[in-house]
């Protein structure tokens, strides 16, 4: 029942009306309070089931994929992969050939899209349309199997090259960066030297340094010990080690599996686009009782 009275002003109110206006009012308030909140923590409004990063203490999370599925045509390549990476840890991704490993790489810098499924960075899920890919690349350290250094440039202006042009450094504080990196891999003295000049483990050194050169937020190492001689994995396995005593935070591929189960806090086993084992690597690699995973690693000497 509408009860009618009259304001101050001497307009006639109906209750009823006046009730319904106070509640729309309280729920745009509220509207606009969680909208602020989420601005101001810069966390993006979630997807139905999606769960964003924690962002501050030691749990802080870098990385988060929520169900990553990618499909090429027919072909399903991940099935729903979901995990998290934490600030200054190291995560190893195992797994066998066409386990999805790459693919899961490249889909986190954006590479490749998802098919379904979302990747937040920092707190941005960055498989929104709407993301600006460079802005998110700026924020990401990769190194591929292969060098993919300039045969035409020498070692400093490799490493200088992306800090000036794209990240509008200058020339001496992009020399600068580079020398102290280079320095730090031993490798100040080959500055002038051209790729060519360089044997495959300190091209891939290289490639490293020049992933860290804008200090990354995350470092995502593919494979990148896969196309060298045995005799020089293991300088550049050594600089990894190096990396994650700095507190660098690292998603590896990798079939080194010695050097995952040293190095590595966490390592995910991947088995037909799914994750099949996520633990510690002597949970993993040690102590699991799948049946399919003690098969995996009995190929592996040690294991």
């Amino acid at each position: 029942m509408s009860l009618i009275h009259w304001s101050p002003a001497g307009d006639r109110v109906d209750s009823a009306d006046q009730s319904e206006r106070e509640r729309s009012e309280e729920e745009k308030k509220a509207e606009r309070l969680t909208r602020a909140e989420r601005q101001a923590l810069l966390v993006p409004d979630p997807e139905p089931g999606a769960q964003p990063p924690v962002q501050t203490g030691a749990d802080r999370v870098v990385l988060r994929l929520q169900d990553v599925k990618k499909s090429y045509g027919s072909t399903k390549v991940l099935r729903g992969v979901s995990f998290d990476v934490h600030e200054h840890e190291v995560v190893a991704l195992l797994g066998p050939s066409g386990s999805g490993k790459s693919t899961l790489m490249r889909c986190a810098n954006l590479l490749e899209q998802v098919s379904d499924g979302q990747i937040w960075l920092n707190g941005q899920d960055i498989t929104d349309p709407r993301a600006n890919a460079d802005e998110v690349r700026a924020q990401i350290g990769v190194v591929f199997q292969q060098f993919n250094l300039f045969p035409h440039m020498t070692v400093l202006k490799n490493l200088t090259l992306a800090a000036i042009k794209v990240h509008h450094w200058d020339k001496k504080k992009a020399q600068d960066r580079a020398m102290d990196l280079l320095a730090r891999i031993k490798m100040d003295q080959k500055a002038d030297s051209y790729p060519r000049r360089l044997s495959g483990g300190q091209q891939q050194r290289v490639a490293i340094a020049r992933a860290l050169m804008t200090s990354p937020k995350l470092l995502l190492l593919d494979e990148i010990t896969s196309a060298l001689d045995p005799m020089l994995v293991g300088e550049v396995l050594d600089m990894v080690t190096e990396l994650k005593k700095q507190g660098t935070t690292i998603l590896m591929a990798t079939h080194e599996m010695s050097f995952a189960h040293d190095a590595a806090d966490r390592v995910v086993l991947l088995r037909n686009g799914v994750i099949a084992q996520d633990g510690t690597p002597r949970q993993v690699m040690d102590e699991s009782q799948d049946p399919a995973t003690k098969e995996f690693f009995s190929h592996f000497r040690g294991f």
